[in-house]
């Protein structure tokens, strides 16, 4: 049975729905566009530097804002640095989170080098960073993790057993490798052994494309809550959908006027903030989002090539208008630029 809800300590999560962290995307405009669909029951912040953080460096900063409607809510930090960590987690801890979460997962380079997934091949350093971010902070202390550095070091339950030693109060896995990257299958058994090993809560991530897969996971591997990152950015509508489809067994589908909305009200909402490069978070969003628009290889091209935010405005609404992917389909088969 899927579970109604997650208790990390003190933090009620439900539904025991989590959005992942994803650089570039789980800003804090996101957060509200997923907290407004419903259904998601804890949202993550961007991983966030340890060093700049501990340097209270405005722009790493910045990345951690976010108002009291987007509660619960964890902020991820990355580091290798075990002081480091721990003076930004009480950075976090003093910001007011409600969860303070280490990434061992994130599988890029420029990550890998000062945390990340690079620390699952390094145990004895990452049970420093988790004993000093657990001395360092009071609020409940998470980890993210994947199975392993690559297929000949699965360190997953390896690791679940030290992180619940060491105080850490809950763990997402992701049973990808780090040389996997994003490709190739999620290896679900991973997490139903993670789980097995520990007795603190185990949330799952992975694969999960649409409601279907995440009632599957839970029905396979046991996990208590579940963890979606790239589905939610195609299709922000999938955790009210997963509640639905729990409920009566059906879920409604985002009609075009439901994403035309969802996406020029997420745009605005990057204007009016004055995010910084918020063009750049135009166009990285309109890139998984647009998967999931009729079109939207056009649409994207449009986003891409527009040199201002109120050109990409205009572009998305003459778009949904109607008038926009005929244009665009007469024009790419002219050869035409976008």
């Amino acid at each position: 049975m899927f579970p109604a809800e997650l208790t990390i300590r003190n933090v009620r999560v439900r539904p025991a729905l989590v959005l992942a962290p994803m650089a570039g995307l789980t800003d804090t405009a996101f957060r509200h566009v997923i907290r407004g669909l419903g259904g998601c029951g804890l949202i993550m912040t961007e991983f966030t530097s340890s060093e700049g953080l501990a340097r209270n460096h405005a722009r790493t900063l910045h990345y951690l804002f976010f108002s009291e409607d987007e509660r619960p809510i964890t902020a991820q930090l990355f580091g290798a640095d075990p002081a480091v960590m721990a003076r930004a987690a009480g950075v976090v801890q003093d910001l007011g989170f409600d969860v303070v979460d280490i990434n061992l997962g994130c599988p890029a380079k420029k990550v890998v080098k000062c945390g990340g997934s690079g620390l699952l091949r390094d145990l004895p350093l990452l049970r420093q960073i988790l004993r000093a971010v657990r001395a360092a902070v009071t609020i409940p202390l998470t980890v993210k993790i994947r199975a392993g550095w690559d297929e000949k070091s699965i360190v997953a339950s390896e690791v679940a057993r030290m992180a619940e030693a060491e105080g850490v109060e809950a763990i997402a896995v992701h049973p990808r490798t780090r040389v996997q990257g994003l490709e190739g299958h999620a290896d679900w058994s991973i997490i139903r052994e993670v789980k097995q090993a520990v007795r603190i809560p185990v949330i799952g991530n992975g694969d999960v494309r649409q409601p279907e897969d995440a009632v599957r996971m839970v029905e396979e591997t046991g996990c208590d809550a579940v963890m979606i990152g790239r589905a939610a950015a195609t299709n922000p509508w999938i955790f009210r959908q997963i509640e639905q489809h729990l409920a009566i067994g059906r879920y409604d589908e985002p009609s075009e006027a439901d994403r035309y909305q969802l996406l020029s009200g997420y745009f605005r909402m990057l204007v009016d903030s004055q995010m910084p490069d918020a063009i750049g978070k135009m166009k990285q969003f309109a890139c998984w989002f647009t998967h999931g628009v009729r079109h939207g290889a056009l649409l994207r091209r449009e986003v891409h090539s527009a040199r201002a935010t109120a050109e990409v405005l205009e572009r998305v609404d003459t778009f949904f208008a109607g008038v926009g992917a005929p244009a665009l389909e007469l024009r790419a088969q002219a050869g035409g630029d976008a």
